[in-house]
């Protein structure tokens, strides 16, 4: 039996593969994982990753919701000048940095496959932006909407603020389920990660919000 033992554990550190390897340790080796049930596969050390394939959707999507993230980041940067509240202020923080954040990777992504960047809108206050595919996005908030913001201070600031942002972040929601409900988009692995995340965090901070507002309502009714 130990003899046996012997035999088996010599023929597999002493096997052609297995000398290869020693030969040559900065050799690669590319792994195909298999589908379930099927064995993973042993692919050439030139193997080189493709990405997978994208539709329109895809790229709409990711293009739209840089604007769309745009106007959100564009709305916190308000709060230090019109507002004194600390949840509102912790809110619009935490608002702003995941947004910017996502913007830079939803750019990358369309950069990575040769797809257009859209560049955020320059403000323009009071000019009818019914016509533009900004404006047409789920949730955005209107110019005269963006203008009544820009005027309010405090209390009026405060719930102007999470009113649109709710509205906001439920047009982001749309977004997503449209997506998801278009056959053949969202299957890349990064964009469907990214909108799964994007869609459970606005979700949340929607909780968050509505929260807030109960509380505002109390506070006014005391």
């Amino acid at each position: 039996m130990r003899a046996l033992l012997a035999a088996s554990v010599s023929a597999v550190f002493f096997s052609p593969a297995a000398r290869a390897q020693q030969a040559d340790p900065a050799k690669p080796v590319v792994v195909q994982p298999g589908a379930p049930g099927a064995p993973s596969k042993t692919l050439p050390s030139s193997t080189r990753a493709i990405l997978p394939p994208r539709s329109a959707a895809d790229v709409g999507f990711m293009q739209g919701m840089i604007l769309h993230h745009a106007q959100a980041v564009e709305m916190t940067a308000m709060i230090p000048s019109h507002t004194q509240n600390k949840d509102v202020r912790s809110l619009g923080a935490r608002i702003s940095s995941s947004q910017s954040d996502e913007i830079k990777f939803m750019k990358r992504w369309l950069a990575s496959r040769g797809e257009s960047v859209p560049k955020a809108m320059p403000k323009m206050p009071g000019m009818d932006m019914s016509h533009e595919p900004m404006a047409r996005m789920p949730g955005m908030l209107t110019p005269q909407q963006m203008e009544a913001l820009r005027k309010a201070n405090g209390i009026e600031f405060d719930h102007l603020f999470l009113v649109g942002m709710i509205q906001h972040h439920n047009g982001a929601l749309t977004m997503v389920k449209d997506l998801f409900d278009t056959a053949g988009a969202g299957q890349d692995a990064e964009l469907f990660n990214f909108a799964t995340d994007a869609d459970n965090t606005q979700r949340a901070e929607i909780r968050i919000m509505e929260t807030m507002l109960k509380k505002e309502t109390l506070e006014e009714k005391r």
